[in-house]
């Protein structure tokens, strides 16, 4: 037999069980719910309205930041572009005396000795993040992990005190006399043997980006779908297959994002550059030959710049090697467009 439900007093919806209903503030005994409503739709908006602020001001803030940097360096270096002008990029003499300056020393050196460092870090580093995530025995991973991850936070006065006690000494007297005799013909390998110089620059600099390549390369690896791998595996791949078809051509985005990373790193390092470089303001195709880097130059003669001339070719050192970082992140993410522009998101 079909019995009507008992429903609460003042109210629409039944009473299931014959509970008593408790009644409301307001003493009709129904639900008194929209004041509460009203000051929780209040109190989430101004919450909303504070988060929203608070992200503003830190996205402003750091665009303030690098305004504020570029606005510096470029209000400090006035003088030297109106003396020199473009000849400052192009000119090789760096005389503080007869207060003639020239920059295309330090731009060689920088540029010559960061990919030298990318050429011998990025396939160190990528090796070591897929031994690390395909091939490492889960007993050791963590150890070997931690050991990376560490190279990082060694400061870069150690790597130059390290390089100029044994890797200086080590290329003098065993890399340097075997790359004259085996590829001198290329130019690249001849003069004297020192030890010191844009080589040894290079091979420090690659040392010092190498945790920071394959840290940032190991977590894209792993965060490629495990079932991907299996599917690779299942349709007969062999692990080289395997990882070039179904890892690496869907890390590829973020593993050029850890080189850019290492390349910004590599292009603004200063204090073991400096002790292993050379300090010679002169362009020379030899790897062997000293030479000079944009953060070096600044690092050593700032304190020495006496003139306003001086300061102000130091400053446009400085502002050209902060044009350089935004060149070269620009085009990272022109060929990181060109590449994923055809890919689904969920691939890239």
């Amino acid at each position: 037999m079909y019995t009507v439900p008992k429903t609460r007093p003042g109210s629409n919806l039944p009473n299931r069980g014959g509970l008593p209903s408790l009644p409301a503030p307001d003493g009709t005994g129904g639900l008194a719910s929209v004041p509460k409503s009203r000051f929780k739709f209040k109190e989430s908006f101004f919450a909303d309205a504070a988060f929203r602020s608070v992200v503003i001001g830190c996205a402003v803030a750091l665009v303030a930041i690098v305004g504020l940097i570029f606005f510096e360096l470029v209000s400090q270096s006035r003088l030297a572009m109106s003396k020199f002008g473009f000849q400052f990029l192009v000119k090789s003499v760096w005389d503080p005396v007869e207060e003639n300056f020239g920059a295309l020393p330090f731009i060689y050196g920088t540029v010559v000795s960061s990919f030298l460092a990318l050429l011998i870090a990025v396939p160190l580093s990528l090796g070591t993040a897929l031994f690390l995530t395909e091939i490492c025995p889960r007993r050791i991973r963590s150890v070997l992990s931690l050991l990376v991850e560490l190279l990082a936070a060694i400061p870069s006065v150690i790597y130059g005190l390290w390089a100029i006690f044994l890797l200086a000494p080590f290329l003098r007297f065993y890399i340097q006399p075997f790359l004259a005799r085996y590829f001198g013909w290329t130019g690249l390998f001849t003069g004297p043997k020192y030890g010191s110089g844009m080589l040894a620059a290079g091979v420090i600099l690659a040392i010092m980006i190498l945790p920071i390549i394959s840290s940032i390369t190991r977590e894209v690896i792993t965060a490629v779908p495990r079932q991907q791998r299996e599917a690779a595996l299942a349709l007969g791949a062999t692990k080289w297959e395997m990882l070039r078809m179904a890892v690496l051509r869907n890390a590829r985005t973020g593993i050029l994002g850890a080189v850019i990373l290492g390349l910004g790193r590599a292009f603004g390092e200063t204090m073991a550059v400096t002790m292993v470089i050379g300090n010679n303001p002169a362009i020379s195709r030899s790897l062997f030959a000293p030479g000079y880097t944009l953060a070096s130059v600044v690092a050593n003669e700032f304190a020495e710049a006496v003139g306003k001339v001086y300061l102000s070719a130091l400053m446009e050192a400085a502002l050209i090697l902060f044009a350089i970082t935004l060149i070269v992140n620009a085009l990272a993410g022109l060929l990181v467009w060109s590449i994923t522009r055809g890919t689904p998101r969920a691939l890239a």
